[in-house]
């Protein structure tokens, strides 16, 4: 018989109280529905990270656990935020495939078969899900997040920031290398992306009732800053080529002005109207674009440690070998 794909589900806790046993129940009903339907894929875990509650949080996962043999309670020393929560929790699993959702079910768990179909027919290695419409139903925090990571792709040449969110689907061999390889400013999903490019992403109605309900986040103001903040740090900035190469063209056009300047000095000294004023120019745009080249080719050798010191590999050996299973699955399922 072959051995089942296994997903583990790992969901960072700071204040769900409200919402915690409704999503337990909603994660217990998709390993019900998948264990009866002979799916080719079992829920094997799910791993609730507490990361320092300032509810009743803490309390009411211990009971869930109690009474779910499948699912694992980490309790955080204190409270080190939801990057640092997930991959905890992720470093903690064990599935062929990890899944991360929020706390206050914006992310329904059906949908992880969504993530899965995709993953099959695309064959990649992340999926993440995309909302069809504005999520929070706020035009303002909507319109500043996609606004930021077109932004982001655009300054770091990578495309895939915009697909970024934190309800993905990751096979778990990368989902565990990237959480190894996270220092304490490293962005995960960018740490993700250093492991693999084969990421794609789903169409689906995702809503964030909490804000919308109570015109309260799970993220607040300060975080969003430092989530933006470590994506670009944790980033190759391309943009920085670009500084580069207009300092030396710069340059270049400098050294061409000295030479035309020199043949018309030496040709006709009389079409030279004012004598000095465009031998300064050129000289100050000469070492001004040596300046700009070099400062550019320094911050871009920068970038590259920044990211060796925040463990970008070398190399990163996958086995895909299950992935015909999920393939033969779906499209079964389809015919």
């Amino acid at each position: 018989m072959t051995q089942r794909i296994s997903i583990s589900i790992i969901v960072p806790v700071y204040t769900g109280e409200k919402y915690l046993r409704a999503l337990v129940d909603e994660i217990a009903e998709v390993r019900d529905t998948w264990s009866s339907d002979g799916t080719p894929f079992v829920l094997s875990e799910a791993v609730f990270v507490d990361d320092g509650a300032i509810d009743g949080s803490p309390e009411i996962l211990e009971d869930i656990a109690a009474q779910r043999s499948w699912v694992t309670v980490l309790h955080m020393s204190r409270n080190f935020g939801q990057h640092a929560a997930t991959i905890s929790g992720i470093l903690h699993s064990s599935g062929d495939w990890v899944v991360t959702l929020d706390e206050d079910l914006q992310h329904p768990p059906k949908a992880i078969g969504e993530l899965l179909r995709k993953a099959a027919e695309s064959g990649a290695d992340v999926v993440y899900a995309r909302g069809k419409d504005d999520i929070h139903e706020s035009g303002l925090r909507d319109l500043s997040s996609r606004t930021f990571k077109k932004l982001a792709g655009w300054l770091t040449g990578n495309p895939d920031i915009r697909k970024m969110n934190s309800f993905r689907l990751i096979r778990g061999s990368i989902a565990r290398a990237a959480s190894s390889a996270c220092i304490h400013d490293t962005y995960f999903d960018i740490a993700v992306s250093w492991f693999t490019k084969r990421i794609d992403d789903v169409s689906m109605k995702l809503k964030d009732e909490r804000f919308i309900q109570t015109g309260k986040s799970g993220y607040r103001l300060r975080s969003l800053f430092s989530h933006a903040r470590r994506m670009l740090v944790s980033s190759n900035l391309k943009v920085l080529r670009a500084v580069t190469f207009f300092g030396f063209v710069v340059f270049g056009i400098s050294v061409l002005s000295s030479v035309l300047l020199f043949v018309a000095r030496v040709l006709s000294f009389s079409e030279i109207a004012v004598v000095g004023w465009t031998s300064t120019m050129i000289a100050i745009n000469l070492y001004g674009g040596i300046s700009v080249m070099l400062i550019g080719l320094v911050l871009e050798y920068m970038s590259i440690l920044i990211q060796r010191a925040h463990g970008r590999p070398l190399f990163f050996v996958i086995d895909r070998s299950s992935d015909n299973e999920l393939k033969t699955y779906f499209s079964t399922r389809e015919s």
